[in-house]
């Protein structure tokens, strides 16, 4: 069995015992290969209880789930991927609390932060599923080894570094790409979140998503002129694909590439960036990543991070017991097993069953005490904001339009109420 919690399956025998023979609808956005991995991850659930998890994937589920709550025909469980999303599916009246077993499994396995995510309105509807981590800068260990360099460990040592690079020779120091699509500019999102979190705060980050914080307030301008000290400096970016404006015409998922070429240094992006087949990632490997450092030590380690949840729509004892499962050590682990690309910030995951460097190091700063998680503010504002606005007016500003005006065309997205 894997990890070392050996009590899940006769909890869910005495605590819902007559579940034999019953079907679990589940409805997520995970679909191919990812999905495959995770229906197997259920199979060890209908051992021991005879029931059965039927998993339904859309690349649609973000609108579908939301008319089929407000239209009562919701699936038993959702796999839910923001607490925004959550927050919409709750108000619909749809969704009910976790059950209390499950609520004691994450005091349990998870911190405070990640329980908070699963909470709305001081109820709490759902636990934590997999996770990732978008507090990271990829790196080249070769041409830091070559060079001399090593990795920063301040914010003020990675900017030190960044100079260094600049004033070294042709290579510049940083790479990037915001292009995808429809959702063009979210990359640069992530940056700006980043920073909040660093220079302002977890509470001032936490008001922000909240929209007691303006965009227009002084911490955030403050912020995006920082993001911007290193996204808009000619002297920085964009190695291997041309100047500053170049950043929102390179794809994200190809900005990478000049690290593998030797030209360039550092790209800031999440865990689950995916580079191209035989690419050794690790400290001796082709590229590898370092914890994106902090700006002092008043905020902890701040980790801005991503995850589902799972929210359950009735009380049956069935669904009941397969929320409880999926939120026990055993699962987090058959979870890593079975899922290469997946981890999760259950504390009760071993690291020896989780699959890849980058996935290591990830859960390594999941774990780690100093670290006060936030999740991705972008994917909690309003959607006109967050994955509208902040978006389209991000790419404007890094193809010269100035901070003030960026921020004030995104309050102004802000809904009334």
């Amino acid at each position: 069995m894997a990890g070392d919690d050996d009590t899940w399956c006769p909890t869910i025998k005495k605590d819902w015992p007559n579940i034999s023979g019953k079907t679990v609808t589940m409805y997520s956005s995970i679909t191919g290969d990812e999905a495959t991995a995770l229906r197997k991850t259920m199979e060890d659930f209908n051992k021991c209880t005879g029931a059965t998890i039927k998993f339904n994937s859309d690349k649609n589920f973000e609108k579908q789930v939301v008319v089929q709550a407000r239209s009562g025909n919701p699936p038993d469980i959702a796999v839910v991927p923001q607490p925004g999303l959550l927050a919409t599916l709750v108000s619909t009246g749809a969704a009910v609390e976790a059950p209390a077993q499950v609520k004691d499994n994450v005091a349990k396995y998870w911190s405070k932060d990640w329980e908070g995510f699963g909470t709305v309105n001081g109820k709490f509807y759902a636990a934590p599923l997999g996770a990732n981590v978008k507090s990271l800068v990829w790196y080249s260990p070769k041409m830091f080894k070559d060079a001399g360099y090593e990795v920063p460990k301040t914010w003020d040592d990675m900017i030190a570094l960044s100079d260094k690079i600049a004033g070294a020779g042709d290579v510049k120091p940083w790479c990037a790409g915001i292009a995808s699509g429809d959702a063009t500019g979210w990359p640069a999102t992530d940056w700006l979140e980043e920073v909040v979190l660093r220079s302002a705060g977890p509470d001032v980050y936490d008001d922000w998503v909240a929209g007691k914080v303006k965009f227009t307030d002084p911490k955030i301008k403050t912020a995006l002129d920082e993001v911007g000290s290193i996204l808009k400096n000619p002297k920085y970016v964009n190695a291997g694909w041309g100047d500053v404006s170049s950043i929102a015409t390179t794809d994200f998922d190809k900005a990478g590439g000049p690290i593998l070429s030797g030209k360039c240094y550092m790209m800031q992006m999440a865990n689950f960036y995916t580079w191209p087949a035989g690419t050794k990632i690790g400290e001796d490997g082709d590229v590898y990543a370092f914890y994106e450092p902090p700006m002092g030590d008043q905020f902890g380690e701040p980790v801005e991070v991503g995850g589902e949840f799972i929210l359950g729509f009735n009380n049956n004892p069935a669904t009941q017991a397969v929320q409880f499962y999926l939120s026990t050590a055993h699962w987090a682990n058959l979870q890593s097993i079975d899922s290469p690309s997946r981890i999760s910030a259950n504390k009760g995951l071993k690291v020896d069953n989780i699959q890849g460097a980058i996935n290591k190091l990830s859960f390594e700063i999941l774990m780690n005490p100093k670290s006060i998680s936030r999740f991705d503010a972008s994917d909690m504002m309003p959607a006109a904001v967050g994955a509208g606005a902040e978006w389209t007016q991000l790419t404007s500003w890094i193809t010269g339009q100035d901070t003030d005006t960026t921020l004030q065309a995104i309050q102004a997205a802000w809904p009334a109420s």
